[in-house]
């Protein structure tokens, strides 16, 4: 499956920002689907994450609140609505897909990764 994540942007603290991720291929349901971020000199950390059907989600700590994962798989698409976003959210979001998965949050968990939409925010 080839993942092709858009969205990103320059948006100011506080603003809001919505994230898509639209798989190519067969079978998108099949797979969980999984948002991570990587800021410059850190390493990639998990984000949210959905189980196949989407009815499980799975959130980090530092997002618990502001960030709603979902996902249609009429349109072979998962989300991120991103809200009140602080500098500190500032990275590369990657979309990934975790063949029969079920949401995890460890990236090696993860069979398909895409290419990243940059996301910044100002104070």
């Amino acid at each position: 499956v080839q993942l092709q994540a858009c969205g990103g942007g320059l948006v100011q603290a506080g603003g809001s920002l919505r994230l898509s991720c639209a798989a190519s291929g067969r079978a998108f349901s099949s797979y969980a689907m999984g948002w991570f971020r990587q800021a410059p000199g850190k390493e990639r950390e998990f984000v949210a994450a959905i189980s196949r059907s989407g009815g499980s989600t799975n959130y980090a700590d530092s997002v618990k609140g502001r960030v709603t994962i979902s996902r249609d798989n009429a349109k072979n698409t998962v989300y991120l609505q991103m809200n009140s976003l602080k500098p500190e959210d500032t990275a590369v979001y990657l979309c990934a897909a975790d063949w029969w998965g079920w949401g995890s949050g460890e990236g090696s968990q993860y069979d398909y990764w895409g290419q990243g939409t940059q996301v910044t925010v100002s104070s």
